[in-house]
């Protein structure tokens, strides 16, 4: 089952995708360290939501 961590998770790593594309074409440094960054907090609370799904299957 997903959790909404899970899902928030991978919505936050699509959009820091799409906007660090965005920055890598525009050539806007800014934008495309905030697309990265949003990536990895994607990436976190989408491990944070697995960890969360796995305790409450082992209970």
């Amino acid at each position: 089952m997903v959790n909404k961590d899970q899902v928030a998770g991978v919505a936050k790593q699509v959009k820091g995708s799409i906007k660090e594309a965005a920055g890598k074409a525009t050539g806007n440094r800014q934008t495309q360290a905030e697309g990265t960054a949003d990536k990895i907090a994607g990436k976190v609370q989408k491990t944070y939501g697995d960890v969360k799904d796995k305790v409450k299957k082992a209970l």
